[in-house]
């Protein structure tokens, strides 16, 4: 059966693998998902992620989840845009997340970026989730 929401599909994981404090979770791959990786990985939300071939044509991700003194790095994860509510933003609409600790992921015509590399990039967009 198809997923109807694979990013969603991905939060969850994450979510999920955090609370169970495990050191790694699998999912499926998607080109969007190694993007919204990406982001979390360069602004340090998670160590980071490596792709494996299970079979021909089949791959996916292991994304390596990480933890400060005991407590997972990622506090909040949920999704903003979903695929029956679209949710897009112009730049000078688009708040701080947590007064600037956390932030949002923004799918834009420059690719996905974090919220304040799309503030540099002078670009709105549809907002997939928000990060604390």
């Amino acid at each position: 059966m198809a997923m109807s929401d694979p990013l969603g599909d991905l939060l969850t994981r994450i979510r999920n693998g955090q609370r169970a404090s495990k050191t790694s979770i699998v999912c499926p791959h998607s080109m969007l998902k190694t993007n919204v990786l990406n982001v979390l990985k360069d602004e340090g939300f998670i160590r980071g992620y490596s792709k494996r071939e299970v079979r021909k044509g089949v791959t996916e991700i292991v994304v390596e989840l990480k933890y400060h003194e005991g407590a997972p790095v990622i506090r909040e994860i949920s999704r903003i845009s979903t695929p029956g509510r679209r949710v897009y933003s112009a730049i000078g609409d688009l708040t701080r997340e947590r007064g600037g600790l956390g932030i949002k992921i923004l799918s834009t015509g420059k690719g996905v970026l974090s919220d304040s590399a799309a503030r540099a990039a002078n670009v709105g967009g549809e907002v997939l989730c928000r990060v604390f």
